[in-house]
């Protein structure tokens, strides 16, 4: 199985995008793409400078921009697409770039959401002087103990050892002054505590704009940072990308859903190398192709040609399907074979928590795709509903 994933902010560098505007069309959707977001995508791409392009409002949509052309590069022919990759995630605003790409989002919409995002993030994080510091290694008790103890998040829990603390600049000076034993710290490019409670004003903004917002349900399985659980239902995964502005960054367990799923190969979008990283290190045996120029390109169609194999999820018309989000034991709530819009129709136990499954979709029961304690996987269809606009 293949999974896409799409990087986050801090991956970006000066020039990433020069060698991909070689490509006539490349260049042309760049254009506009900038004309979308009212900016000037294709110099930061290739001219602005570092402190530039580290700027939020700058940052957010070069990147996903970035990553939609070249999703294009990888894949060409989109419905193809959607029959070879099993699953798609992104990191923070990775998150945007893999919904626009599952069709949850139109590019335009996409744009205009990522703008109007770095935009409010930026403006949350001129009112205080706040950043992010990168913790490898330490023992993670310890490390998440000393984060806390400091008055600091755990913004990002990226696995692989790597837990990024956010806060003030005092607070982050303090804790580089008593760290944790053990542990190396590197002080991120951003400008700002992202996935905190100092980014809650950008949230209530990115909430307005959602409720006039229209959506698809992705024509892929989605792995969401806020608990690796899958999603496929357009508004949830709308809503989520609303509220992981202010909520940690849980990359750790959309690993850890990966390899429930049984995924054999990873392709990171550009500008790529920081996941491939730490999926080297937390999947072990997973094949991965980072596409951080056109030269990378044929060994991606490669990978693809040998790893493209959606999931069964995938097979089947989103909006008829109910998924899992997760892995354990699938127990059904009852007898009904007729549910509403939001009904819970059981509950999935793990070794760490119960999780509701609840349908997105009103319906009668087709055919339930798995029994009672059946053990079920993030993605695996479980129940297949005729839709209520058809009964």
């Amino acid at each position: 199985m293949l999974v896409v994933v799409a990087p986050g902010q801090g991956s970006q560098t000066p020039g990433f995008l020069e060698p991909w505007l070689a490509i006539p069309r490349v260049h042309d959707r760049m254009r506009w793409l900038s004309a979308v977001s009212g900016l000037d995508l294709i110099a930061h791409g290739t001219t602005s400078d570092a402190d530039t392009i580290k700027d939020t409002a700058v940052a957010q949509p070069l990147l996903v921009a970035a990553g939609l052309v070249t999703l294009l590069e990888v894949f060409p022919h989109p419905s193809e697409a959607y029959a070879t990759v099993g699953a798609g995630a992104g990191h923070s605003v990775g998150e945007i770039t893999i919904a626009a790409a599952a069709g949850v989002l139109s590019a335009e919409q996409a744009m205009v959401f990522v703008r109007e995002r770095g935009a409010a993030m930026a403006r949350a994080a001129a009112t205080t002087a706040t950043g992010m510091t990168a913790v490898l290694g330490g023992d993670p008790d310890e490390v998440l103990a000393s984060i806390s103890a400091h008055g600091l998040t755990a913004a990002n829990m990226n696995g692989a050892g790597q837990v990024v603390a956010a806060g003030t600049m005092e607070q982050l000076d303090a804790f580089d002054a008593q760290p944790p034993a053990g542990a190396r710290r590197i002080r991120l490019q951003v400008a700002g505590a992202f996935h905190t409670e100092h980014m809650q004003p950008a949230v209530s903004v990115l909430a307005g704009y959602a409720r006039a917002m229209s959506t698809h349900d992705a024509r892929v399985p989605l792995i969401s940072n806020a608990d690796g659980m899958v999603v496929r239902e357009g508004r949830d995964v709308l809503s989520r990308l609303v509220t992981q502005v202010s909520n940690p960054v849980r990359w750790d367990l959309c690993m850890q859903t990966m390899a429930d799923m049984g995924v054999t190969a990873l392709i990171e979008l550009p500008p790529a190398g920081t996941l491939a990283g730490l999926a080297k290190r937390a999947l072990p045996g997973v094949e991965i192709v980072t596409v951080k120029t056109p030269d990378d390109l044929a060994a991606a169609h490669d990978l693809i040609a040998r790893h493209g194999n959606a999931s069964a999820a995938a097979d089947a018309p989103a909006w008829r399907l109910v998924v899992a989000p997760a892995k354990g034991t699938f127990r059904r709530s009852g007898d009904s074979e007729e549910f509403s819009a939001g009904a819970t129709i059981g509950t999935i136990t793990s070794l760490r928590e119960t999780i509701e499954v609840v349908t997105p979709h009103a319906g009668m029961v087709v055919e339930w795709l798995v029994s009672e304690g059946d053990p079920v996987n993030p993605g695996q269809g479980i129940v297949r509903l005729h839709p209520a606009g058809a009964l």
